[in-house]
């Protein structure tokens, strides 16, 4: 078995690639290990260099070491591939996905994820990209694909950036007109915001549907309509700790394995954080599944139920 370690230079605050690639050759070269390592230098580059692999054949463990999009990007490499297990180790500002285990600090660890136990996880298609954690559009999805230009500002972390890109935002508008199918409905309506998620957490530790569970082989949808900007600052807070329950003239959620949008005129579309766009968009469960592996000292925690 070959161990791929794929690092994104772009991701957090600094370059990593030094210092963690000479904890790599320890580890790997004290333990006797296959390894290789390989460096991105422009995007697109993980999700290439995880697709040879997968096409190689060859039992190979990768380790996304980078931020959500790295991990996004590796992921879309990887999914279906049956000889690819795919980890995260964390360099980047908000890391949300691995939120979902139990003890998420374990992955900081090199050496734990050496020692690690697999499972196999849902993932959420959108033509032939792929989610892992959460796929928004609307003003959310703006908001997420523009958290990467706030990152890098001083004494800004991941939950600062992804405020400070709320902020920026409201000012251009915060409801726009789709029609959505889901659950055998079809809403011709405003919306700000609408949320698919596979996980629990995104933008620096949002967590708007704590029932999302990325194995249990279905999807939470959330339908936020219009809100005004008065009503933002208050319905903020409950919407990061997945208190949506307690407004249901504001929020709709549904369990389902399909989501159509229609809208007006091109709009973003937010996976884990990376970019794509469209006017009538698909959102599923895909068919295909991905293999994660992760510490062996900590588990996927039970999501929140009220």
């Amino acid at each position: 078995m070959t161990h791929l370690f794929l690092i994104n230079p772009a991701a957090g605050k600094r370059d990593c690639t030094a210092a963690l690639s000479a904890q790599i050759n320890e580890l790997c070269t004290a333990r006797g290990l296959d390894y290789r390592i390989r460096v991105s230098k422009q995007p697109g580059d993980i999700t290439v260099f995880t697709r040879e692999a997968a096409q190689s054949g060859e039992e190979t463990r990768v380790y996304a070491c980078g931020g959500d999009g790295t991990l996004n990007e590796a992921v879309c490499g990887a999914a279906g591939a049956e000889h690819i297990a795919l980890t995260h180790y964390p360099c980047g500002s908000g890391n949300d996905f691995i939120k979902n285990f139990e003890h998420p600090e374990a992955f900081r660890k090199l050496k734990n994820l050496l020692d690690a136990s697999e499972a196999t996880l849902d993932l959420i298609q959108v033509g032939d990209r792929y989610s892992l954690s959460i796929c928004s559009m609307g003003l959310d999805a703006r908001i997420g694909t523009e958290i990467a230009k706030y990152k890098r500002l001083p004494l800004v972390n991941g939950t600062g950036a992804y405020t400070l890109s709320i902020l920026a935002n409201l000012i251009r508008g915060i409801h726009r007109h789709y029609v959505v199918e889901v659950g055998g409905q079809r809403i011709d309506d405003r919306f700000s915001m609408i949320c698919v998620c596979n996980g629990r957490f995104y933008g620096g530790g949002y967590e708007p549907v704590p029932e999302a569970r990325p194995d249990d082989g279905r999807l939470e949808v959330l339908l936020v309509n219009r809100v005004t900007r008065l009503q933002v600052p208050g319905i903020i807070g409950k919407y990061k700790a997945g208190k949506w329950a307690e407004f249901p003239n504001l929020f709709r959620h549904y369990a389902a394995n399909r989501v159509v949008i229609h809208c007006d005129r091109e709009e973003v579309i937010n996976l884990d954080g990376e970019a794509a766009s469209g006017t009538d968009v698909e959102i599923c469960l895909s068919e295909k599944k991905l293999r994660f592996f992760y510490p062996a000292c900590t588990q996927l925690a039970e999501p929140k139920k009220d």
